[in-house]
């Protein structure tokens, strides 16, 4: 491992890997988009509802200031309306509190989507370690916020500055204004900039968004070891799943050969290749193939047929063609119905044959494709 901890990570990080990082809490995340859509929610609860929001303040500041003669002998009264004050106030920014509370919730969706994981709460050593802080404070993820910073600084100043010098003769004629209007006036001047200034945290939310995201990515990519030891540990050794796979090959090769007796004809080459071919009659469909093998496998097959009396029939072209184009259980490919057709009559006038009867003649011309051959020229041809 010691070796591996300086390779180079170019493999993309596997869905094991993800989920992993999930768990533990580890998603993308981006703290300039979260940003901008709480600012924005707010900004645009104070354009929409800043003159309602004006009034009622107006009122509650009025009421306020005023004083009956009760109220300033009496303790209790006057606490009560102090209270009653106070709720005022906050039935006032309810609206945009809920709203601003809403959008916080919502905007983890955007980059990372939801998560809640026990494991994020977990003391870590590494975070209070000074050695890794001192590291991450060098790192280039350090440097890239600090150019972030540097930027969101200029462009949010820039906008500041061009907002205020667009509003500086109406913030200064404020005071020639009513008090009601000059309030409904503040509110609005101050919800179209901090609109604007809102507008340039987006710029930067948009920007940083896909970084967040390509740096996510970046950070939980793989070496090439640790994706073949992944895969190890995720399906198996290499080695082990041959040898799994090399018995389930002669398991199925014993049940083949348990089959052969049940076949109804077995198609030769006459030595290389067999195929043991067997039709139920009455069932949907057509012959299946229930044993096929070359060499050692054909000569086996070739034996337990007559063994059990299974009829056997050299036919090189069809056994050829039925050995590439099917495998065991399948049935036999559409092109070969007619050649198929025509042993099967002949096994089934096999069966019927009596002394003294006329004997079967063997076909000997059957109809197999020339492309179906994988010994003919034509089977080589590439397609036009």
């Amino acid at each position: 491992m010691a070796e591996d901890s300086g390779a180079e990570k170019t493999e993309a990080a596997s869905e094991r890997r993800l989920q992993q990082a999930r768990e533990e809490g580890d998603v993308p995340r981006s703290r300039e988009v979260a940003t901008f859509t709480v600012l924005l929610a707010a900004g645009a609860g104070l354009y929409m509802m800043g003159s309602s929001m004006a009034a009622r303040l107006g009122a509650t500041l009025k009421s306020g200031l005023s004083l009956t003669r009760e109220q300033a002998y009496h303790p209790d009264i006057l606490i009560t309306r102090i209270l009653t004050d106070i709720v005022n106030v906050l039935i006032t920014f309810l609206p945009i509190g809920l709203a601003v509370m809403v959008v916080a919730l919502v905007s983890p969706i955007f980059v990372g989507g939801w998560l809640f994981s026990s494991k994020a709460f977990m003391p870590k050593f590494s975070k209070l370690n000074p050695i890794s802080g001192i590291t991450n404070m060098v790192s280039k993820n350090s440097l890239v916020e600090l150019l972030k910073a540097i930027v969101k600084t200029i462009v949010v100043g820039s906008v500041a500055y061009m907002v205020i010098m667009k509003h500086a003769d109406a913030m200064f004629g404020l005071a020639n204004e009513p008090l009601h209007e000059s309030s409904v006036h503040l509110l609005d001047m101050m919800a179209t900039s901090f609109l604007w200034l809102v507008g340039a945290l987006g710029f930067i939310a948009v920007i940083d968004a896909p970084y967040q995201i390509w740096h996510y990515a970046d950070k939980l990519k793989m070496t090439r070891q640790e994706t073949i030891q992944e895969s190890k540990e995720s399906d198996g050794n290499p080695q082990i799943k041959g040898k799994i796979r090399q018995m389930q090959r002669e398991m199925a090769k014993g049940r083949m050969m348990q089959d052969v007796p049940t076949a109804d004809v077995v198609v030769t080459n006459p030595t290389h290749y067999a195929v043991a071919l067997k039709y139920t009659d009455g069932a949907n469909g057509a012959p299946k193939v229930v044993a096929k093998g070359t060499d050692e496998v054909a000569a086996r097959i070739r034996e337990l047929a007559k063994e059990h009396k299974v009829a056997i029939l050299e036919a090189p072209a069809l056994a050829r063609a039925l050995h590439k184009h099917t495998d065991i259980g399948d049935e036999i490919p559409a092109r070969l119905y007619a050649a198929v057709a025509e042993v099967l009559a002949y096994v089934y006038q096999l069966r019927a044959y009596r002394p003294g009867g006329r004997y079967p003649d063997r076909p000997t011309r059957l109809d197999v494709p020339a492309d179906m051959d994988p010994n003919d020229p034509a089977s080589r041809k590439p397609p036009q």
